[in-house]
């Protein structure tokens, strides 16, 4: 008898995937632009404040003009510096600055001179021209006179003086287009030159000048000259009297320390706001106290 044969069925195929399934990832979450933390918004909100703060920038002009300063003015005198408003260097140990003015330097804007200020360094008074000899009067003068004072400028006249003309003459002349009122400063005669008279001649014209004004007056007058002439002529005749010395471009005015002088006129060449030309700079020998008991009662 024939043995049966077994059929096989065929296994079905089970189709394999090729990747397995992975786990999706937390995805980190985007941050938005300027999405920073409160501390670095506060931090550059005080940083922008003080980028656009005036006193931030104050003090960086301030920090780089002193700078500058320094280099510039390395190897000079630290006490005579040069101020770039005014175009001069100053003496640093005066605190009362000043000018004087005549038809030279033309229409004066007078605000303007009394507003300009650099380093505290401000115009405080001014001489003005009023008379010249007999017969000339400074075409300015009373212009200046009047608007000066309206600017808050402490104000002084001063007249040419000619030692070829009577001192007395002079006197009249001067005092018939000058009239002081209490704050002014007092009145100045400006003595510079010989015109070819002999020194003695014109020291005994000049103690006729004084003696008029101060006997009219009751207010005793100031004397203006270059401290050459002064030395030369005038030295040890009129002690009893305030002296304006002009003497320029140096860091101190080198004069003997018993002589008794109020003004120095230090340089000839500055530079004021509201003046169109050069004029001269002043410096008062003293305190507020020492300047105010000098004026006009």
């Amino acid at each position: 008898m024939s043995t049966p044969v077994k059929k096989t069925i065929p296994l079905k195929k089970v189709p394999v995937s090729k990747t397995f399934p992975q786990k999706k990832r937390a995805s980190a979450k985007k941050k938005k632009p300027g999405n920073f933390p409160v501390k670095w918004k506060v931090a550059l909100a005080g940083f922008l404040l003080i980028l656009l703060s005036p006193f931030y920038y104050g003090y960086v002009i301030k920090c780089f003009t002193s700078t500058w300063r320094w280099i510039r003015d390395v190897g000079t005198d630290p006490h005579y510096r040069t101020y770039k408003s005014f175009n001069i260097r100053i003496p640093d140990k005066y605190t009362i600055h000043g000018i004087d003015v005549s038809y030279y330097q033309g229409r004066i804007d007078w605000h303007k001179v009394k507003n300009m200020s650099e380093d505290e360094v401000h115009i405080s008074f001014a001489f003005i021209k009023a008379t010249e000899g007999v017969v000339i009067v400074d075409p300015y003068f009373q212009r200046n006179w009047r608007e000066g004072p309206k600017a808050g400028i402490i104000c002084g006249a001063y007249h040419y003086f000619r030692p070829k003309t009577s001192g007395k003459w002079q006197a009249i002349f001067f005092l018939q287009n000058v009239k002081t009122e209490k704050g002014d400063l007092p009145m100045v005669v400006d003595v510079e030159e010989l015109n070819g008279v002999a020194p003695a001649k014109m020291r005994e014209e000049l103690k006729a000048f004084l003696k008029y004004v101060e006997a009219k007056t009751k207010i005793k007058p100031m004397i203006y000259s270059g401290l050459k002439f002064y030395q030369d002529n005038l030295d040890g005749y009129f002690d009893g009297y305030n002296l304006w010395i002009a003497h320029y471009y140096q860091p101190q005015l080198a004069i003997e320390s018993t002589t008794k002088w109020s003004f120095w006129q230090h340089s000839d060449k500055a530079k004021v706001s509201g003046i169109n030309h050069v004029t001269d700079f002043n410096v008062f020998n003293g305190d507020s106290l020492a300047f105010r008991k000098l004026l006009v009662k």
